[in-house]
C-alpha cells in the first residue's frame, strides 16, 4: 500500500506541471548611476562612459550564425536540440551582453572574468573564461576526429568572435561581447551581477590606479507549467 501511495503522489505532482524560470528582467531597485532601458538592459553612466548589461535569452543567442549554419553548434545554447521525451530545449548557460562606450577616459579596461553573480538566496556564480569553455567543449567531443572535431572548432571560433575580449578600450571607441556564467539554479529569483575592478585610469606602467565596481540587479519569476512556454503564459 505504501508503494502505491508514493506512486500516486508522484503521478499527481507530475500532473500539476513542473516549475520553470521566466526570463531575467531588470530589478526595480538599482544602485545610483544606473538607468533601466526599454530593451531590458541596464546602463551605468559616468559622464561620457556608458557600460550596459543585458541578459540574453536563448532565442536571441540562437540568431548567431555558425559557418555551417548548424544551430546545434551554438556555443551558448543547446540550439534546437531537444531532450528525449521533451518538446522544448533547456538553457545551457546564463549569458549577458556587455557594451562599453568610452568617450570619457583615455583608456578603459573591463575584465570579464572578474564578473560574479550573487543570488538573493546566497548562491554565487563566477564568470567563465574562454579557456574554461574551451575545455568544457573539448570534454564533450563525440570523437577526436571527423564531425565532432569540426563542431568543436566551430563552437570555439564563435566564442573567440563573440565573447567580451577584455582588451583596452581607448577614448572614442566602443566594445561589446558576451559574458558567460553557469546556469542559474532553479530556485534563484533575484540576482546581483557585479563587474569588478573596471579600470578607468592607469599609471605610466599601464597599471590601474583608479577602478570602479559596478552592480546590476535582475530578477525573474518561477512559474508552473508543462513546458517553459506554458509557464511564461501562466498568470
Amino acid at each position: 500500500m505504501r508503494g502505491l501511495w508514493i506512486l500516486a503522489t508522484l503521478l499527481l505532482a507530475s500532473a500539476c506541471g513542473r516549475y520553470f524560470p521566466t526570463a531575467l528582467q531588470p530589478g526595480p531597485q538599482q544602485v545610483e548611476g544606473m538607468t533601466v532601458n526599454d530593451n531590458g538592459s541596464v546602463t551605468y553612466n559616468l559622464d561620457r562612459l556608458a557600460i550596459t548589461l543585458k541578459p540574453m535569452a536563448d532565442v536571441e543567442l540562437n540568431r548567431l550564425a555558425s559557418p555551417s549554419g548548424n544551430m546545434a553548434v551554438n556555443p551558448y545554447t543547446f540550439g534546437d536540440v531537444r531532450m528525449p521525451g521533451e518538446d522544448w530545449t533547456p538553457p545551457r548557460f546564463t549569458v549577458f551582453r556587455v557594451q562599453v562606450a568610452n568617450y570619457q577616459y583615455p583608456k578603459v579596461r573591463l575584465n570579464p572574468v572578474k564578473g560574479q553573480i550573487t543570488a538573493a538566496n546566497g548562491r554565487e556564480y563566477g564568470a567563465m573564461s574562454y579557456a574554461q569553455l574551451y575545455e568544457y567543449y573539448k570534454s564533450h567531443w563525440q570523437g577526436r576526429t571527423g564531425q565532432g572535431r569540426v563542431e568543436f572548432r566551430e563552437r570555439t571560433d564563435m566564442l573567440k568572435r563573440t565573447m567580451f575580449s577584455g582588451n583596452i578600450i581607448f577614448s572614442g571607441a566602443d566594445e561589446e561581447g558576451y559574458i558567460v556564467f553557469p546556469l542559474l539554479d532553479q530556485d534563484v529569483r533575484k540576482i546581483r551581477v557585479d563587474l569588478n575592478d573596471v579600470a578607468v585610469r592607469f599609471n605610466y606602467m599601464e597599471e590601474p590606479v583608479e577602478v570602479v565596481d559596478l552592480s546590476f540587479s535582475f530578477e525573474r519569476d518561477i512559474r508552473r507549467g508543462f513546458t517553459p512556454a506554458d509557464a511564461v503564459q501562466e498568470n
